[in-house]
């Protein structure tokens, strides 16, 4: 028992020492090594940021063909610029809206904000 009771304080000690061990140094260096898909919106373009986006969230039911009762395909740049205001209107809902999309849950807002980064930037494909 008083060994538990030791090793639970080692523990604790050794927890609470490499906590302190944190700097504001190294979340610094975290953020300066994100790249334009983590959080940048500087340069964001179809290939680099937007064409993973839709890959990984409107594909599944928006290939081609359309799969689940999706209207259209969202697997190339046309379709996808073509229909990107109505794509970030749609993201932009809140869930269980009329609409909002993708159905299975509102993607994080900094992958929204990326999207209307790419639209106000005119839509670049490269």
């Amino acid at each position: 028992m008083k060994k538990a009771k030791l090793l639970m304080i080692l523990l604790s000690a050794f927890c609470v020492w490499s906590c302190t061990n944190d700097s504001e140094a190294d979340l610094v260096e975290i953020e300066q090594e994100q790249g334009p898909d983590e959080g940048d919106t500087d340069g964001i373009t179809y290939e680099n940021t937007v064409r993973a986006i839709v890959q990984n969230n409107c594909v599944g039911c928006h290939n081609d063909p359309p799969r689940n009762g999706a209207p259209f395909a969202l697997v190339s740049f046309q379709q996808v610029s073509a229909r990107a205001n109505n794509m970030l209107s749609a993201m932009s809902r809140q869930n269980g809206a009329a609409g909002a999309m993708p159905p299975v849950g509102r993607l994080p807002q900094n992958t929204i904000d990326q999207i209307q980064e790419w639209i106000d930037n005119g839509l670049p494909e490269n």
